[in-house]
């Protein structure tokens, strides 16, 4: 019989170590399923603040005054599928979080690009069957291929494009431009990847997508007194293709140049493939100063408006219009 050996408290929660070989195990959510969704639904008993569930990959689900608001969710085993038996296989390590056709009470879908782990339809077709007014943010240039990828039952597109915002119920979202691994428009001018920095309330939030660190993106999002950011770290200098996102250190010193109050990385722990580690990201945070949060999978974090006092202070943005024809 093989004595285990006890792992150490910063060990990743997905190895097992025994005597001869590490054998990886999946991650499992602090609290999924049917326990998820009890959370989710008591979450508003905490007023005037935010309630924020890591969902896996760059997946956050976002709840405030009773408003669901899901950004980049994947919550299926397509990729994984679709790749099985290739020479690039999409093997998971984490458990997924919740059944996106349980999951009720979600008014919005917010997505960076419609990259299969950002668009899913195997997530967002359940979602819209278990909420019928739910509606979806895209990149302008990219309606279509939603429309493509989700066909008839696809939710109402709400489209928006790098430095307008599209205003729907209490929420704003404003585009900022993702350079993956280069900012893309098509011919109209029309960006393909964003950002967003979503107001609410007396919030903003910051999702970057899946972005490197271009010229502009400080001076875009410094507009704005971020109370969050979701940023990723599995940006890798690779020999063959350029590198399509920020690594922890970029993502640490990112949010203090935007004067983020708090950051949350993401898109690890997911795949095999190309896994990051954390270490670097929160040891840079450490550094530079710069609060963050290690959220584990399915777990709740609450956090009011706080701010950072050297923020900047938001400047009109433009609606989205559909002829605003920029020309480049």
């Amino acid at each position: 019989m093989n004595e285990s050996i006890r792992l150490h408290d910063n060990a990743p929660s997905f190895l097992s170590v025994e005597r001869g070989p590490v054998f990886p195990l999946m991650i499992v959510p602090v609290q999924k399923d049917d326990e998820f969704i009890s959370d989710f639904k008591d979450a508003d008993k905490v007023t005037g603040a935010i309630h924020i569930w890591w969902m896996g990959q760059s997946g956050f689900l976002v709840k405030w005054d009773g408003y669901g608001l899901l950004v980049d969710p994947y919550l299926s085993d397509s990729l994984s599928r679709r790749y099985e038996g290739t020479d690039t296989p999409y093997t998971r390590i984490s458990e997924r979080v919740v059944d996106p056709l349980a999951l009720e009470g979600i008014d919005y879908v917010v997505c960076t690009s419609t990259a299969p782990d950002r668009l899913d339809p195997e997530t967002i077709l359940p979602l819209r069957a278990a909420n019928p007014t739910l509606k979806l943010i895209v990149p302008a240039a990219e309606v279509a291929t939603a429309d493509a990828i989700l066909g008839a039952a696809a939710p109402p597109i709400i489209p928006v494009n790098a430095g307008t915002y599209a205003k729907s119920g209490p929420f704003d979202f404003h585009g900022i431009n993702a350079a993956n691994p280069k900012i893309r428009r098509d011919e109209l001018g029309n960006s393909k990847e964003l950002g967003y920095v979503i107001m609410f309330g007396p919030f903003a939030i910051f999702h970057s997508g899946e972005t490197v660190w271009h010229t502009n993106l400080i001076k875009e999002v410094r507009r704005w007194s971020v109370n969050l950011a979701f940023l990723p770290i599995d940006g890798a200098d690779l020999p063959d293709r350029p590198r399509s996102s920020m690594n922890g250190f970029e993502a640490a010193a990112l949010s203090r140049g935007i004067s983020a109050s708090l950051v949350i990385p993401c898109q690890y722990d997911l795949f095999e493939a190309g896994n990051p580690d954390s270490g670097e990201f929160s040891v840079c945070c450490e550094r530079l100063g710069q609060r963050y949060r290690l959220l584990k999978l399915g777990q709740r974090m609450t956090m009011g408006p706080i701010t950072d006092p050297t923020a900047g202070k938001a400047l009109p943005s433009e609606p989205y219009s559909g002829d605003w024809r920029l020309g480049y």
